[in-house]
């Protein structure tokens, strides 16, 4: 049976990373289009959802979302979630329809086809350099000027502890969304880790269920208050996850 499992594994793993790439290929000379003018930047994020809605779908994930309010247009956020998963970036794509550019890794830039994309259109950062880390907030800053939003998984990474719930959030995102007075809106993801872990011998197809919370507002908040608020952004995510037998 272990045998049997593990074939489904990497023939499953591979298809994924074929669904990575085949819509790019097929939309390609769109999405190049599409970013050769920042202004131009919505259109690449309808078909970047698209991208992540074929990867879902195509790899038999389905979600099942929650949402305690539907968010007005024409309205500038900062999104955070919890991280446990590449699928994160396909399952925050499908769920919000606001254009968004994500706050990222550097390392994801070097996926073949994805990279290419990825680092034309995110905002990078080297955690290890703070002159990076410092050229994401100017970065960004000037994104929410052009009226998009932001989105940033607040925890830096995947925990490397096995056994962390929700890891200590990181100060970008409420720092970017208090000095820009934008409201932050929590998303829980339930089971991305389990559907599809970084354990290349693990997951499967299934659901992927979502919390979309209430916004909190930073309207009237200082730097003062970063901390108070990160603790209430980071409590509404670990309460859903107790929620969701996490």
């Amino acid at each position: 049976m272990r045998f049997f499992k593990i074939i489904f594994w990497v023939l499953w793993r591979i298809w994924f990373y074929i669904m990575m790439g085949l819509p790019i290929i097929v939309m390609f000379p769109f999405l190049v289009i599409s970013i050769l003018k920042e202004k131009w930047y919505p259109y690449f994020f309808v078909m970047a959802r698209i991208w992540a809605k074929c990867i879902l779908y195509g790899t038999g994930f389905y979600y099942k979302v929650e949402r305690e309010e539907v968010l007005p247009v024409g309205k500038s956020y900062m999104f955070v979630a919890n991280h446990t998963s590449m699928t994160d970036i396909m399952l925050m794509l499908a769920m919000v329809r606001h254009p968004f550019v994500f706050v990222g890794k550097k390392e994801l830039s070097k996926i073949p086809l994805f990279g290419f994309f990825y680092k034309r259109t995110c905002i990078l950062v080297d955690r290890s350099s703070s002159k990076s880390r410092m050229a994401v907030f100017e970065r960004a800053q000037k994104r929410l000027n052009q009226g998009l939003s932001v989105c940033i998984f607040p925890e830096g990474g995947v925990p490397d502890d096995e056994s962390i719930i929700l890891d200590e959030f990181k100060d970008g995102a409420f720092r970017l969304a208090i000095e820009h007075q934008i409201p932050i809106v929590p998303l829980t993801f339930a089971d991305n880790k389990e559907r599809f872990s970084y354990t290349f011998l693990s997951g499967s197809p299934g659901i992927m269920r979502v919390k979309f919370h209430k916004a909190i507002p930073t309207q009237g908040k200082t730097l003062n208050d970063k901390k108070e608020v990160k603790d209430a952004v980071r409590t509404v995510i670990y309460h859903q996850l107790l929620k969701f037998g996490k």
